[in-house]
C-alpha cells in the first residue's frame, strides 16, 4: 500500500481524519459525540479509505494545529455563531433577542465602556435632555476626548451647568452610580440598537466589500458617473485587502493567528510583492518557507477563488477590529496612518 507523504494535497475531511486517528480511540469518540451524522459519516468514510500516512504528515498536522490554537485570537467569533450557540443552550426566544440585543449595542463589558464607543451626537442628544448631575457624572466616566466632544455638542448654558457639577464633584455613592447606570440601560441602551439608523454610506461600503469584486467594479463605475460624491464616500469607508499594507506588524501577526492556514496562501497569491513581503516578514522563517512553497506548488488559481480569499482575510481582520485587537485604517486616509 502507498504511503501518503505530500502534505499540501490532504482535504480538510482528510486533515480531520488523520487528526482524530492520532489522538486515539478515547478522545475521537468525544470529538463523535459533539458532531452531527453527516459530520460523523463523512470522517468515518475518510478515516477508511486514508491508508497509510507518513509520520512527518502527522507531525506537520499537529504543528499546524498548535500553531492556529496558540492564540486566543485564532477563534474568530461572530454573532451569528453566538446566537446560534445560545439557541442550544435552552434559553427562550426571548432571553436570547435580550441577550442579542445588548451583545449588538456598543462594545464594552460595562456600561461606562459601552457609552465610549456610542457616537458623541447620539449621547449629547439624550444627556441634554437628563439632569446636569447626571450628565456630570456621566462625562466623569467616559475618555476626557470623548466627553469633550459631547460636551462641545450640548446648549451652551446647559454645557456650562454641567461644568460647574464636574467641579464641585467629590467622590460619587455607588447608589448613585447605580442609579445613573440602572437609567441609562432602560431609557438608552435598551432601545439604541433599535432607533439608531446606519449610515446608508456605511452600509453599503459593507456590501460593496463582500461582492463580487467585478460586480462591485462596474456598480461602482456607474455610481461615479450618476453620484460621484456618494461613489467617493463608499469608496473612503470600504476596507480592502490591500489595505492591510497599511497595518502595523502587531495586527499583521494577530491577522495572520486568526486566518485559516488554507486560505491565507491563495489570498496572498493575487496579492501584491510589497503585501507579500509584509506577511512572509510577520511569520516565523520556517512558516514563510512553508507558505511559499505551498503557494508555489498551487500553479495557477482561479481569480474568483483568489477573491473570496481576500475577502474572507478582511473579515476576519473585521471581525477583529470588532473585538478591539487590532486598528484598520480604512480606505487609506492618511489619519489613520501609524507614525512611528
Amino acid at each position: 500500500m502507498r504511503m501518503r507523504e505530500d502534505y499540501r494535497s490532504l482535504t480538510g475531511v482528510e486533515k480531520a481524519a488523520i487528526f482524530m486517528l492520532a489522538l486515539g480511540e478515547e478522545h475521537t469518540a468525544k470529538l463523535f459525540q459533539n458532531m452531527d451524522e453527516t459530520e460523523i459519516l463523512e470522517i468515518s468514510q475518510t478515516m477508511s479509505t486514508l491508508g497509510k500516512v507518513s509520520s512527518s504528515i502527522v507531525e506537520r498536522l499537529f504543528i499546524d494545529f498548535a500553531e492556529q490554537m496558540s492564540s486566543s485570537s485564532s477563534l474568530v467569533g461572530t454573532f451569528d455563531s453566538t446566537e446560534r450557540l445560545l439557541a442550544k443552550s435552552g434559553l427562550s426566544k426571548e432571553k436570547i433577542g435580550s441577550i442579542m440585543e445588548e451583545i449588538r449595542g456598543p462594545a464594552g463589558r460595562t456600561m461606562w465602556e459601552k457609552l465610549g464607543n456610542v457616537n458623541e451626537e447620539v449621547l449629547a442628544n439624550f444627556l441634554q435632555k437628563e439632569y446636569p448631575q447626571t450628565v456630570a457624572v456621566v462625562l466623569s466616566k467616559i475618555s476626557t476626548e470623548h466627553a469633550a466632544r459631547v460636551l462641545a455638542l450640548i446648549p451652551e448654558g446647559f454645557a456650562l451647568e454641567v461644568v460647574h457639577r464636574m467641579l464641585r464633584m467629590e467622590s460619587i455613592q455607588k447608589e448613585v452610580l447605580d442609579d445613573i447606570e440602572k437609567t441609562l440601560r432602560i431609557e438608552f441602551m435598551a432601545n439604541l440598537a433599535k432607533t439608531t439608523r446606519r449610515d446608508s454610506h456605511e452600509l453599503m461600503a459593507e456590501i460593496f466589500n463582500s461582492m463580487d469584486r467585478g460586480i462591485e467594479s462596474r456598480i461602482m463605475g456607474s455610481l461615479e458617473q450618476t453620484a460621484p460624491d456618494a461613489a467617493e464616500k463608499i469608496r473612503s469607508l470600504m476596507f480592502t485587502f490591500e489595505d492591510l499594507g497599511g497595518l502595523d506588524p502587531t495586527s499583521i501577526q494577530t491577522i495572520i493567528r486568526a486566518a485559516d492556514k488554507e486560505k491565507l496562501p491563495t489570498a496572498l497569491k493575487g496579492a501584491t510583492d510589497s503585501l507579500k513581503d509584509l506577511f512572509f516578514s510577520n511569520m516565523s522563517e520556517r512558516a514563510a518557507k512553508i507558505m511559499k512553497e505551498d503557494m508555489g506548488a498551487m500553479g495557477p488559481v482561479r481569480l474568483k477563488d483568489v477573491e473570496e480569499a481576500q475577502q474572507y482575510i478582511v473579515t476576519v481582520a473585521k471581525d477583529l477590529e470588532s473585538r478591539g485587537e487590532i486598528v484598520l485604517a480604512k480606505g487609506g486616509k492618511a489619519e489613520d496612518a501609524m507614525i512611528y
